[in-house]
């Protein structure tokens, strides 16, 4: 446990340049042929930000990148930064109704996107959008492909990148420690998304931290920059390889063979990623050791289907050790410790990466502090916390602690030895018998009933009080009988843990985010209240 820190810091820009200093020629970024130094990423960075400056941008105002990965995208952050202005992070697969919200609610001026990219009309799907929505846009700014010939879209500005790169260098660094960096958007209880606002001090020093003790300043340290810029985890990611002088080879997106490919082509030997990330790599590439170079991997959980899947990378010749991150806290706040046995390591959670980081656990419902072992809901500290949630105090307010720890809705248990172990989202604990229940416990013990291949448990009010309802996908050729499967439970946990239904579906609804796919654990639960009634 550790107690906040003073928010006190040098810019981005000055970050960056204070380490680009020491190793001017040594490469940060692979870009398909192109090999590209921090050094003249800046250097593109201050043109780019004397072509935002021409196109009206300042201090606190905010730019939005609706772009896959690309050195542009780093540039214009880059650039954003040295204005004092704030990126805004969309993510590529959000459409009209999506891009509506986060320009209209978060102010943009400006938008950054990439035309065509990978056969979408960015431009046609900009053009659904409500005008009203864009009424604060001044300008649209074409990254790669082919912009149209028009010089206007929706009454705006179109402007291509390469006119912002070859604006002479704007000299000047008006960000700041304390001023705002970038925004991520996240759900929360309302269907509108709340604006996670960082600024340049928790980027700085998280980057800083990350880039310790994940080893990015490790020399020979090549990283694969498959996951997007514009979510929390390869913004963190981004940042710490960029802060310890990794190098890191970027595709546009992940594709399973491209990666595959890059990871043999350069040696890459660290990798992160989604669970099924992991899962469709290997899948790709047949053999008992296909990926040599890779040394310590590390994976976040968001498919329970996959939840061997360290083991089985493991036999497979590649270690994955579990993390915890999310937006209000940047992505690798912490991981688990890569030497570690791997029931240890495979977990999600772990060490806090740096000094001033704290994990403490408190009971939802007495509100005391908890000791190891107890669940309860995970409440963190750091130099990675967010400034707040952009432009809702009221919803800042909620989130934190007096003490100033934000609140993470994450149910947890302490070890004892420093670390923490992620159980489930808060929302989706059970309450059961009168006990709160994990339901990654029973899920774990029904994913080992023959016919089930992956399964999702969720709690419902019936008319006979709080109970659980299994949901499952099945195994080919296999048959299932409901009551065989609770017989099969009934063996194995105590009664009020055993599910009143199982239900079987094709698939379960995910969703796509930034930083993965994610089922939609609440589309679930009206499907089972309605079934359930009560």
């Amino acid at each position: 446990m550790t107690a906040p820190t003073s928010r006190q810091s040098e810019s981005i820009g000055r970050f960056f340049e204070r380490r680009a200093a020491g190793r001017p020629d040594a490469a940060a970024v692979v870009w398909g042929e192109t090999t590209i130094a921090l050094v003249a990423l800046l250097e593109e960075s201050r043109r780019v930000a004397q072509g935002l400056s021409e196109l009206g941008v300042r201090q606190g105002d905010r730019v939005a990148l609706w772009l896959p990965n690309t050195p542009a995208w780093l540039a214009l952050y880059l650039a954003c930064a040295r204005l004092g202005a704030i990126a805004v992070a969309v993510n590529t697969r959000f459409r009209a109704a999506e891009i509506a919200d986060i320009v209209g609610r978060s102010g943009a001026q400006v938008l950054a996107l990439w035309p065509d990219f990978r056969g979408v009309d960015f431009l046609g799907i900009l053009a659904e959008v409500d005008r009203a929505a864009l009424d604060r846009l001044e300008a649209i700014i074409a990254v790669e492909g082919d912009a149209g010939p028009s010089d206007r879209l929706h009454g705006k500005r179109l402007v291509g990148y390469d006119a912002l790169h070859r604006r002479p260098p704007f000299e000047r660094d008006h960000g700041d420690g304390p001023a705002g960096s970038i925004i991520f958007t996240t759900s929360g209880t309302t269907s509108a998304p709340k604006f996670v606002l960082h600024d340049h001090f928790s980027v700085t020093r998280h980057a800083a931290a990350v880039a310790r003790r994940f080893a990015y300043d490790a020399p020979g340290t090549i990283l694969l920059q498959a996951l997007p810029l514009g979510g929390v985890f390869g913004f963190s990611q981004m940042m710490a390889a960029l802060a310890g002088g990794a190098r890191s080879v970027m595709p546009a997106t992940f594709e399973p063979e491209e990666s595959a490919w890059l990871i043999e082509r350069h040696q890459v030997t660290s990798f992160n990623g989604s669970d099924e990330m992991v899962d469709r790599l290997l899948a790709g590439r047949p053999g008992e050791r296909p990926f040599p170079s890779l040394g310590a991997c590390y994976y976040a959980s968001f498919n329970p289907s996959l939840d061997a899947i360290a083991a089985e990378a493991e036999a497979r010749g590649v270690s994955l050790s579990g993390l915890y991150g999310m937006s209000e806290v940047q992505a690798l706040f912490a991981r688990q410790r890569p030497e570690a046995p791997l029931a240890e390591r495979g977990r999600p959670g772990g060490f806090p990466v740096g000094e001033g980081y704290g994990a403490r656990v408190r009971d939802p419902e007495s509100g005391r502090l908890l000791p190891p072992g107890e669940s309860g809901e995970l409440e963190l500290s750091g130099p990675s916390l967010m400034a707040g949630y952009y432009g809702d105090a009221e919803a800042t307010a909620r989130a934190m602690t007096e003490d100033g720890w934000v609140r993470t809705g994450d149910l947890a248990r302490l070890v004892g030895d420093g670390s923490f172990v992620f159980e489930t989202r808060l929302g989706d604990v059970l309450r059961l018998g009168g006990y709160l229940v994990a339901p990654a416990e029973i899920e774990a013990h029904i994913q080992r009933f023959p016919p089930v291949d992956a399964c999702q448990v969720v709690g419902v009010q019936s008319p006979l009080g709080p109970a659980a309802v299994a949901f499952v996908t099945l195994r080919d050729g296999i048959t299932f009988e409901e009551s065989a499967a609770r017989r099969f439970c009934l063996h194995g946990l105590a009664r009020y843990k055993v599910p009143m239904r199982f239900i079987v579906l094709s698939e379960f609804p995910t969703t796509t985010s930034a930083n993965g796919t994610k089922v939609q654990r609440g589309r679930l639960r009206e499907m089972a209240q309605r079934l359930i009634g009560g």
